[in-house]
């Protein structure tokens, strides 16, 4: 049953599809090929630590590799990072009016200095 408030459309009007996700372009998108081929490295390196654990290796090798798919992974944020500033912050600086600028900047830099928080943790 329909509730009061619910408008249906007539059958044979036409639909109109609204495209709910943004279509911006990221910062990274220049990048983003040499982003998943380093990902997907990473993502290999991961599978190996754990056929290490599988197979009951040193626990110091497999901590090696640890800290190597840490490093790797770290190397991905700070470049995401330093995207997220070069053209996030920049585009934000971009806007004609002073005021929305203002708020605008702060908003993406106090995204880069969360993120780069979160990293630090």
């Amino acid at each position: 049953m329909n509730s009061p408030d619910l408008k249906l459309s007539h059958p044979d009007a036409p639909v109109i599809e609204v495209d709910l996700e943004p279509s911006a372009t990221h910062g990274y998108t220049s990048n983003k090929d040499a982003y998943l081929k380093r990902l997907k490295r990473i993502e290999g390196q991961v599978r190996g630590i754990a056929r290490m654990v599988e197979d009951d290796k040193y626990c110091i090798d497999i901590l090696t590799q640890v800290a190597a798919a840490t490093k790797a992974l770290h190397a991905v944020s700070l470049g995401l990072v330093e995207e997220h500033i070069g053209h996030c912050v920049v585009g934000a600086a971009s806007e004609p009016d002073p005021q929305a600028r203002a708020e605008q900047i702060d908003a993406k830099v106090k995204e880069a200095t969360d993120a780069i928080g979160r990293l630090l943790r």
